[in-house]
């Protein structure tokens, strides 16, 4: 290969353009805006996103881009990082899992807080958004096995592609993209405990720190700072350091033929998205039989081994906050259970104190099937079979979840989702208004479009 690899991907996508991406990669983007921007409005009263707001604000700076929401004007560094926060603080966003999972939205705010920075429109914000989901979603698929199987966590890959997106809204050169590729990917590594055993607050803020730190290595080779270029295939470089097998048509092969976004998911549930073919079973399983809590004796549930091994952790059994309960897959069952529905409410204080909840949650087993491992990532295959006290037992099996490019979400899904994310923090009128603005945002430049999602 003569040129490394960095440098291919930089020249993609310095040379695409809005008008080289077809209608329906166009309206994907602006639905996984529309699915993002709720998160976000979800996720304003958070703790966590509430102590990142209160630390950026008060460190103030320059006010060079604008916050989701609140409408504060912060330094562009710091309204990505808490953008991006607030995309994800729910574990709502989207969801691609091939290799390794992902969460491409995450790097949206990239996009926009440099977009801000250099006068943008959203006609580049939108290539850059797909240039997020595009690369992100590569770098999914590029080591065999997954960087997370190497026990390293996802924001690995966004530490690649978030200074990369930030570059193509700043307007870098190739040359500068190459830089800024280099610096961001020699100090974001990231170990995959944020997302095992028992949880805090940094399983939603690792992924936001790598986006943020892009923007940060985008404007520093803007002004002329070197990274190494060599930073995936050289000595000591990503593949050097992380061991053999990976497939680098995966990751450069067939650009621009056929755009990633397409495939990307999007999520019914606010959990990790390995729970949500299993919630999905077994709320079928109790709803078409008429399945009160009270009755369960046992509940078994078939998966993935990996899938046992993150969700079946003896932590999640006893969660002791919403970063560990969304990710438990015996707490989601549970409530599941209890409630006949997942929605974010399903982890606030008051309802993980539910003694109902506690009742079912230990009568909850993980099996571990070595046919579901092979259809894994092609199917995510769940088998749930719940077994009452009089002895009978009721199963269903279901190969994907809601969300799944092959079960996508209506727009009518998308607007009870968004609908719900907002709550009483907004209108009716004020929702309609929001999505408006989203599904013609191209008229807009980025600026004017930030400006348009405040409060008020």
């Amino acid at each position: 290969m003569e040129k490394s690899v960095s440098r291919i991907i930089s020249e993609f996508a310095y040379n695409l353009k809005f008008e080289d991406l077809p209608l329906e990669v166009i309206n994907e983007a602006k639905r996984y805006l529309y699915d993002s921007i709720g998160c976000a409005y979800g996720a304003i009263n958070t703790k966590d996103v509430k102590i990142m707001r209160e630390v950026l604000t008060t460190m103030g700076g320059e006010g060079e881009s604008t916050v989701l929401i609140t409408g504060e004007k912060l330094p562009a560094v710091n309204s990505a990082l808490l953008n991006s926060l607030m995309i994800r603080s729910l574990d709502f966003n989207d969801i691609y899992w091939k290799e390794d999972p992902s969460h491409p939205s995450d790097i949206i705010p990239a996009a926009i807080a440099a977009g801000e920075l250099s006068g943008a429109s959203m006609k580049d914000i939108i290539v850059g958004i797909v240039l997020a989901y595009e690369f992100e979603q590569r770098l999914c698929e590029f080591a065999v096995p997954g960087v997370r199987e190497r026990k390293w966590h996802h924001a690995t890959l966004t530490q690649f592609v978030s200074p990369l997106v930030a570059g193509k809204l700043l307007g870098l050169t190739v040359d500068q993209m190459v830089n800024a590729i280099g610096i961001n990917g020699s100090h974001n590594h990231t170990i995959g405990c944020p997302t095992a055993g028992k949880l805090t607050m940094m399983k939603n803020t690792v992924d936001p720190m790598a986006t943020s730190t892009g923007v940060f290595a985008a404007l520093l080779a803007q002004k002329g700072y070197s990274g190494t270029e060599a930073v995936f295939e050289g000595k000591e470089g990503l593949m050097d350091v992380f061991g053999p097998d990976w497939n680098m048509d995966k990751l450069i092969g067939g650009l621009g033929e056929k755009f990633k976004i397409m495939e990307c998911s999007m999520k019914a549930f606010p959990t990790e998205a390995l729970t949500h073919t299993h919630i999905s079973a077994t709320l079928k399983t109790i709803k078409n039989n008429g399945i009160n809590y009270k009755d369960i004796e046992r509940v078994t549930v078939t998966t993935i081994a990996r899938a046992c091994d993150i969700l079946f952790d003896p932590h999640k059994y006893r969660p002791e906050s919403r970063e560990t309960a969304d990710h438990s897959l015996p707490y989601c069952i549970a409530a599941a259970i209890v409630d006949g529905q997942i929605t974010t409410n399903s982890f606030s204080d008051e309802k993980m104190k539910d003694p109902a909840i506690w009742e079912v949650i230990d009568k909850i087993k993980g099996e571990a099937s070595i046919e579901f491992e092979q259809m894994f990532p092609a199917k995510q295959p769940s088998k749930v079979v719940v077994r009452t006290n009089d002895g009978k037992e009721y199963s269903e099996y279901l190969e994907y979840p809601k969300g799944d490019p092959r079960e996508p979400m209506s727009e009518e899904d998308l607007d009870n989702k968004f609908r719900a994310l907002a709550g009483s923090t907004i209108t009716d009128r004020r929702k309609e208004e929001v999505k408006k603005t989203i599904f013609n945002c191209e008229l807009l430049t980025a600026k004017e479009f930030m400006n348009s999602m405040k409060l008020n």
